[in-house]
């Protein structure tokens, strides 16, 4: 590798590396909040969380990569383009390949490591956490004996528990259940245990009262002893059902004929295995689009809009409609060239505007529009800002 391609690939990883960790923070950040009810709600330990939190993290770096790779693509070259560093590099004469080769090495790397991730790191760390998942919603014990909180047992039964004492009792139980319209049932009890009859788990009080409101009225009901059935509300085994995602590469080709969630889904496995064969082509894409918007040396006074806001549009417009068919042909296999045709033609496009010396942007008139728009906007948001220094009122609105 020459020394200006090294020079052109480190910059390009630099800014990689840079948006790949935030944008991944960012992303991961949000799954983890989605997920953390799971383990608030269950009374799992911290270090369950923990565990949970890493195991999400390989599922969403696939998903941030091809955006890593644009950005880094776009931004370099912007950079070096206003830097003037691009017209150097042409004068010199070097060819256009000097400044593609150390991009297109950053995307295919990227890329085999998106399939690397997707086929031989996921499945296995989704599989964990549906075990992990699994065995949290089942252990209602923990669920519902946790001192000064309450805990939603299911739609309108909730369970308090003040506090455990010596021997397995509990004190200061509190059920309100409030699952039938017409009626609201509130139990009391000084104190009470768990109790497993076979596989039946009863919560059973001791010294208390029930209150029992209705149309008519409230009732209160004294008792010593009370058996209230929590059985029915176990959500489930410690043994997971594992969807389509959660299996690797070689299941996918060739899925257990007795499993059931292939049984009632067959055609979500031909779908997962469709968009594991075709979503690690994507960081390759959005480099290609990068070339073709910033890739060659202009003015940077030329009245167009910023060649990383149009790389990523167009990334996020090619994107989407790979989400579309990949949603879509679990339920209309007839759309499944579609998968194949959105980053396959995009590539097309992205290398007819490369080879031909053009330049993938908007329209000189749309791009003259939107910055008059933006300075408008800026001159409109300046005479506010002087209008409230100087102690009078923005104005409302109209033309500045």
């Amino acid at each position: 590798m020459k020394v200006v391609e090294f020079y052109i690939l480190r910059r390009a990883v630099a800014i990689f590396a840079a948006t790949l960790v935030w944008v991944l923070a960012i992303v991961w950040t949000t799954q983890i909040l989605a997920r953390l009810n799971i383990v608030t709600t269950s009374g799992q330990s911290a270090a369950t969380f923990l565990e949970l939190a890493a195991l999400v993290l390989p599922s969403v770096v696939p998903i941030v990569l091809p955006f890593a790779v644009g950005i880094a693509v776009a931004q370099t070259l912007t950079t070096m383009n206003t830097d003037s560093e691009l017209i150097v590099i042409s004068a010199a004469g070097s060819p256009r390949i000097t400044v593609m080769r150390p991009m297109l090495l950053l995307a295919i790397f990227a890329c085999l490591a998106s399939f690397a991730i997707q086929n031989g790191i996921v499945p296995s760390a989704r599989e964990r956490i549906r075990y992990l998942v699994a065995e949290a919603r089942a252990d209602l014990i923990s669920t519902i004996i946790q001192e000064g909180s309450f805990q939603k047992i299911d739609d309108g039964l909730h369970i308090q528990i003040g506090e455990r004492l010596p021997g397995g009792m509990l004190g200061g139980i509190f059920v309100a259940d409030a699952r039938e319209d017409s009626v609201e049932l509130i139990y009391y009890a000084k104190n009470g245990m768990m109790v497993e009859l076979g596989e039946e788990q009863v919560l059973v009080m001791q010294d208390g009262v029930v209150h029992r409101k209705t149309a008519d009225g409230v009732s209160v009901i004294r008792y010593k002893s009370y058996a209230f059935d929590l059985s029915q509300f176990k959500t489930g085994s410690a043994e997971p059902t594992l969807s389509p995602k959660d299996r690797p590469l070689a299941y996918l080709f060739s899925p257990d004929p007795n499993d059931s969630y292939f049984q009632s889904r067959p055609l979500s496995f031909s779908a997962e295995l469709h968009r594991r064969m075709t979503e690690w082509l994507y960081p390759m894409v959005f480099a290609l689009i990068g070339l073709a918007v910033a890739g060659d040396s202009r003015s940077f006074r030329e009245s167009r809009i910023h060649p990383l806001l149009t790389t990523m549009t167009i990334a996020m417009a090619i994107r989407w409609g790979g989400f579309y068919f990949e949603n879509r042909i679990s339920k209309d296999p007839s759309l499944t060239f579609g998968i194949y045709a959105v980053p396959l033609l995009a590539s097309a496009v992205a290398i007819y505007f490369i080879v031909t010396n053009r330049v993938m942007e908007l329209p000189t008139t749309v791009t003259e529009r939107i910055a008059n728009l933006w300075s408008r906007w800026q001159r409109r948001l300046l005479t506010r800002r002087l209008a409230t220094a100087d102690g009078g009122t923005p104005p409302s609105g109209g033309r500045s």
